[in-house]
């Protein structure tokens, strides 16, 4: 505005107008209505007419690409602030994040991971020590609340909270004096949400199904509820790799152990390596990474080119598909959970990408996860093995998943933007 009021000689109110303009370049391409006024003052104040025209593309070129300053300086506060709390504070930082889901770029598991490897102590949801947010317990420690569990409503946790007093001693306790219905009580129970009551989700689901469904009269208009005598039962253990399965379905994170680590030893049968081992690689040298999509990115800017970031359970590795690359395996750039990428890294300063040139969808690992050999062994006596007609059952798990490999586990979802 300085220069066309004091250089073109613009009356104030019409310098506005060209600054709104200027503004709004882009989308409604008024900007040129000022152009023969502006170098036409100029040039009448005794600026050469080639000077004033490269001052006017200044101004056009600022319109398609410039910011605002009082833009700037609110968005650079705003990153100062947020920078400072997550240094200094990032228990609070990571909970404040949590409770403004959904937003942002990274999902609850990317903020979970971030605190971890900050040294914030995160503790699961509980049904006794959840809220509906996340909250801050004593040394600063994280406690997941009811809203990371998918299909759990905040009026069912409200009312567990407000019920709980003491805290719950079993899951019988819960739907007496929660009120909580079976599907909540279900939901709760497939989150591992009753560790405190020693039972983990397999032993929570069998204790909850044996629950009654309503009480009877009577015994509602005394306060308690008829429940019959269970009898004792011993239940197979369930493998690490299941509860990170029922984990990511419930949840979509984890606090017990990233799926990467229990599939490194596929991994490295592969060639892949971890992604924490890119910054001692050099440059230009071929590599083979693996691990979670966690963002896809396609900016309008970039010319087609595709940004994706991959985690495993050693960090990130940032992956560029070009437009070529993309169109030879769109289907498996648009459809992997688990990705795998051969490429050559890049180096530039402390920034590491990997360009991709063949890309591998991995995503049938994560559904056999339970099946992996790298797996704790099952409790089940030899005893209780049945010999089942029709093949090798891993074979049959292997055929299944690979049916599966065109369909983008719900589990495990991307953020992706366009």
């Amino acid at each position: 505005m300085r220069i066309a009021i004091v250089a073109a000689g613009f009356p104030p109110g019409e310098a506005d107008r060209l600054r709104r303009a200027m503004a709004t370049f882009r989308h409604t391409g008024t900007i040129h209505t000022f152009r023969e006024k502006f170098i036409g003052g100029m040039v009448a104040r005794g600026y050469e007419h080639e000077f004033a025209e490269r001052c006017f593309k200044q101004i056009e070129g600022f319109g398609e690409y410039g910011f605002p300053e009082s833009h700037a300086a609110s968005f650079a506060l705003l990153a100062y602030v947020s920078a400072w709390m997550k240094c200094h504070y990032p228990a609070v930082f990571a909970c404040a994040l949590l409770n403004s889901q959904p937003m942002g770029f990274y999902a609850p598991a990317q903020i979970v991971r971030d605190a971890r490897d900050h040294g914030v102590p995160v503790l699961p949801v509980d049904v006794n020590y959840s809220d509906w947010d996340c909250t801050l317990e004593p040394g600063y420690a994280l406690r997941l609340g009811f809203r990371q569990i998918k299909g759990f409503s905040e009026d069912d946790a409200k009312r567990l909270v407000a019920a709980r007093g003491n805290g719950y001693a079993d899951p019988l306790a819960l739907w007496r004096k929660g009120r909580l219905n079976a599907r909540a009580l279900t939901t709760l129970a497939r989150a591992d949400a009753f560790r405190s009551m020693g039972l983990d989700r397999r032993e929570a689901l069998w204790a909850v199904k044996g629950l009654p469904i309503e009480p009877l009269p009577l015994f509602a208009a005394a306060g308690e509820e008829e429940q019959g005598e269970e009898p004792a039962v011993s239940l197979p253990v369930m493998k690490i790799g299941q509860h990170v399965m029922e984990d990511y379905r419930t949840l979509h994170l984890t606090l017990k152990q990233h799926p990467m680590a229990l599939l490194r030893g596929r991994m490295t049968q592969g060639g892949y390596v971890l992604s924490a081992g890119l910054s001692t690689t050099e440059n230009d040298k071929r590599v083979r990474v693996a691990g979670l999509v966690l963002v896809r990115q396609r900016p309008g800017t970039a010319s087609g080119v595709i940004f994706a970031t991959l985690e495993d359970e050693t960090g990130i590795a940032n992956i560029i598909i070009w437009p070529k690359i993309f169109e030879r395996y769109r289907r498996i750039v648009l459809t992997s959970s688990l990705l795998g990428v051969d490429g050559k890294l890049q180096r530039e300063g402390i920034v590491i990408h990997v360009i991709a040139d063949r890309l591998v969808d991995l995503s049938h690992h994560l559904r056999t996860l339970a099946d992996s050999a790298e797996e704790v062994a099952s409790p089940l006596a030899r005893a209780d093995e049945v010999k089942r007609p029709g093949g090798d059952a891993r074979e049959k798990v292997a055929a299944r998943a690979a049916n599966m490999r065109n369909v983008r586990d719900p589990a495990f979802p991307s953020r992706d933007f366009h």
